[in-house]
């Protein structure tokens, strides 16, 4: 199995499965410890209406990057799925590169680092120059889970559409969420 074949599965399995694996870009970052799955029939989803050119690397390759900003100042990381269909990396537990975290982030408790998708991408120095490149080569690095990890579930947050879906994942017992289940 190659490395992007890990993505090319349904969104929702690979959300979950995704709980505990590394994500590094530029060598920094950590555990992925939350996730959230956006299919494209997902009203929730932003390749919903079909593809645009902003939402056009949710359309790429398996393991692509798809990038967007929301509400004007904020970076948020997907990685691309089957056409149309990505995981919002919610909240790692910083593991590699913390003194550059802590410069691009301030100076914030280490559980706030990456708790949250903005404060993810701000951490990892994330931002739409990332978008379409791919987790599996340089600059960033992917390495899933040796062991499976007990992960809860709950519904995504932070949507109005098709909100109550319980697709949104977590590390059990994770200090580092980005809010509680």
């Amino acid at each position: 199995m190659g490395p992007r074949d890990f993505f090319d599965r349904d969104v929702v399995d690979v959300a979950r499965d995704l709980i505990g694996a590394t994500v590094l870009c530029d060598g920094v970052g950590g555990r992925i410890v939350e996730t959230e799955a956006y299919a494209p029939d997902d009203p929730a989803s932003h390749s919903f209406a079909g593809r645009t050119a902003r939402n056009a690397a949710m359309f790429g390759a398996p393991g692509d990057v798809y990038v967007y900003r929301i509400y004007g100042m904020h970076y948020c990381a997907n990685i691309v799925c089957t056409p149309g269909s990505a995981v919002l990396l919610r909240a790692l537990e910083p593991l590699a590169g913390l003194e550059e975290m802590s410069v691009r982030r301030g100076e914030v408790a280490p559980k706030l680092l990456c708790a949250g998708p903005g404060r993810l991408c701000a951490a990892l120095g994330i931002d739409l120059g990332a978008n379409s490149m791919s987790v599996v080569h340089s600059p960033f690095a992917f390495v899933p889970v040796s062991e499976p990890c007990t992960h809860i579930t709950g519904p995504r947050i932070g949507i109005t559409k098709a909100a109550d879906k319980p697709w949104r994942f977590g590390l059990a017992g994770s200090a580092f969420l980005s809010r509680r289940f």
